[in-house]
């Protein structure tokens, strides 16, 4: 039964990794108290592009991720409204050259005996796709798995489709975590008072890190900043996630350097949004004109159309990095009650549902929906 300071797990975080955990929690028969210092989707979240994409990943354990959360969010789209703009738009990889083209051949190869549907374009059928793309182009590979949704409204439908077993708790910081006789969790400590659970899930995407070390545990969590420019509304110019080649290696790239990539996608409502950059430069916010430069001139090269288009503002946002660009997701082996939902990078939008349905077979003792070993909290221990 939930009840005002007690529940049967707490989730800190209310984007959408945490949302996403709240609903498969409840949709399990638990109930949940969602907490963060800061309103739904205040993070990254609200800060993302929406981008569901499978075309960015190589095979392995983030892929099979990511093939799990595109059903995942096509049963959720029976559930949730239409303002979440879900779109089954499909992305577009591009090459400028035929080195580029061979790499991409070589990458769909490897991505389709793993469950992706991937088609080559040739260059003479590129404008067929979209139509306003540059000339001179070497071809592309088209992904019709690719999707996007709203992502701060995403996240709230989500926590509302739990129903009366998830309660919110805003504006509230997590200040400690309460603890047992034998170190196991009993709930976190607010300002306002004492919160009650035995499990704890840590979803507080970039500031995951901050949050383990409240439990005296190390996940080495890290911001990767990004920022993204939004033009004027417009006809929808750009029909589907339209990327440079370069974009895939800037994703796996653990650089700390500023990376930029042209990706360029039109949305429901009408703007263009424009990325992508990423680098490691901690939780500054200052506009750096430099990356916005780039991301312009790269973004008028893959469309020249938008050279007459006004950006109508920019935004920055934090990507929460972990070293192996695998998220963190499930028990942490060093404190009972505390599971792990956080280190997604780029992709937590994305991978969002999938995350949360592994949790609540969790905390259910239910079985997982795909291997998690390659997620375990417990691979950042000191070997001994």
């Amino acid at each position: 039964m939930l009840t005002r300071n007690s529940s049967d797990v707490i989730v800190v975080g209310a984007g959408v990794v945490g949302a996403a955990c709240a609903y498969y929690a409840a949709q399990a028969g638990l109930t949940v108290t969602v907490v963060d210092r800061g309103p739904v989707s205040g993070g990254t979240t609200g800060s993302g592009e929406g981008n569901l994409l499978v075309s960015d990943k190589e095979p392995g354990p983030e892929l099979e991720l990511a093939l799990l959360s595109i059903e995942l969010w096509r049963e959720l789209t029976e559930l949730l409204p239409p303002q979440i703009e879900y779109e089954t738009k499909g992305g577009l990889v591009v090459a400028a050259a035929e080195a580029g083209m061979s790499a991409l051949r070589d990458f769909a190869a490897g991505q389709e005996k793993a469950g992706v549907r991937a088609e080559e374009i040739a260059a003479d059928r590129l404008h067929d796709l979209e139509p306003h793309l540059a000339p001179g182009l070497a071809g592309g590979f088209h992904y019709p798995q690719d999707a996007q949704v709203m992502p701060a409204l995403a996240a709230a439908h989500l926590l509302k489709a739990g129903g009366d077993r998830v309660r919110l708790r805003l504006g509230e910081e997590v200040t400690g975590l309460l603890t047992g006789g034998h170190g196991e969790l009993r709930g976190v400590s607010t300002a306002t008072g004492e919160l009650y659970a035995a499990y704890v899930v840590n979803a507080a995407g970039t500031w995951g890190g901050e949050f383990a070390a409240l439990a005296g545990v190390d996940l080495p969590v890290l911001p990767r900043r990004g920022f993204v420019l939004v033009t004027e509304p417009l006809p929808r110019v750009v029909r589907r996630k339209v990327y440079a080649a370069d974009y895939v290696a800037d994703v796996a790239s653990g650089s700390a350097a500023l990376q930029t990539s042209a990706v360029v996608e039109g949305t429901a409502a009408g703007p263009v949004l424009i990325g992508a950059s990423r680098e490691r430069v901690g939780f500054d916010r200052t506009l750096s004109t430099e990356v916005l430069r780039r991301l312009a001139a790269q973004a008028t090269a893959l469309f020249p159309v938008l050279a007459g288009v006004r950006a109508m503002r920019t935004y920055a946002g934090f990507r929460p990095y972990l070293p192996d660009h695998l998220p963190a997701i499930g028990p942490d082996p060093r404190v009972p009650g505390l599971l792990h939902a956080c280190g997604h990078e780029g992709a937590g939008i994305g991978l969002a549902p999938a995350t949360g349905l592994i949790v609540a077979r969790c905390l259910t003792g239910g079985r997982p929906p795909l291997d998690i070993g390659p997620f375990d909290p417990g691979r950042f221990l000191p070997r001994p």
